[in-house]
């Protein structure tokens, strides 16, 4: 039975880390006042192999990036994050709105999309597809499985198609990134941007793409004639903390 000065969190893993652990996620008692270095040095403890790790593993709290410095509290959603790789059969669609962000599961509507944001005042519509090739480093690859911590993913797509209309001065953006199993040649994530002129539309594609691809929580499992293999991921920028810290206190797992 848990003391009455402990506090309960819940923990997700993803991408490797998963395989690391044993496990998607876990519930753990810590003491009150306990921080996310605190909770990081428990699962070292536990998993040795994430010690290794510490330098690329980024941490967030209730969906937003934080520092291993920040105290808990009961009831907190933590994620311990490897660095991301950036992402039925059914169609999906996408509601008329002005900033399109979504994560789906069945193929991306390009046309769709395309067709949905643009406006006779655009002087220009940019379409970006990343689309899953056929080798990595010289390896055939059979396919590839996208999984994401959706619900972040969502808050920090939604956070880059803001400030990529004010930063650019573009007049609209949608962003669109599937999950689940991929084929080859099929698109796994979509980059739309609309703006009266070709330069900022071409500068703020590239901008949201590249950093898309090392911020938002989504990895991709690269499948091989002989295995399975998490992407490397693209390094987190140098804003987002990183999962160090000396503490070393021991914690106790329900």
């Amino acid at each position: 039975m848990r003391g009455t000065d402990c506090m309960q969190v819940r923990v997700l893993f993803f991408g490797m880390l998963k395989d690391l652990t044993g496990h998607a996620s876990d519930v753990l008692d810590l003491p009150e006042g306990a921080t996310l270095a605190d909770l990081r040095n428990h699962y070292e403890q536990t998993t040795p192999a994430l010690k290794r790790l510490a330098g690329s593993l980024a941490m967030s709290v209730n969906q937003e990036y934080a520092n291993p410095d920040v105290k808990l509290r009961a009831g907190d959603e933590i994620a311990l994050l490897p660095p991301v790789s950036g992402g039925s059969g059914e169609i999906a669609t996408y509601p008329k709105r002005d900033k399109q962000v979504a994560i789906v599961r069945g193929k991306i509507a390009t046309q769709q999309v395309l067709e949905e944001i643009k406006r006779p005042e655009d002087g220009s519509t940019l379409v970006f597809e990343g689309v899953v090739r056929d080798n990595t480093r010289g390896r055939r690859t059979l396919y590839l499985d996208y999984e994401a911590y959706e619900s972040m993913a969502l808050k920090q797509m939604e956070a880059l198609a803001e400030q990529a209309m004010v930063q650019f001065k573009i007049r609209d953006v949608a962003i669109v990134h599937r999950l689940g199993r991929l084929e080859i040649g099929e698109t796994s994530v979509l980059v739309v941007v609309a703006s009266a002129h070709r330069a900022a539309a071409f500068e703020a594609c590239r901008w949201l793409i590249d950093t898309l691809k090392c911020t938002v929580p989504i990895w991709k499992r690269e499948y091989f004639e002989d295995g399975a293999v998490w992407a490397d991921g693209e390094p987190f920028p140098a804003d987002i903390a990183k999962a160090e810290s000396s503490h070393s206190r021991r914690l106790a797992s329900k």
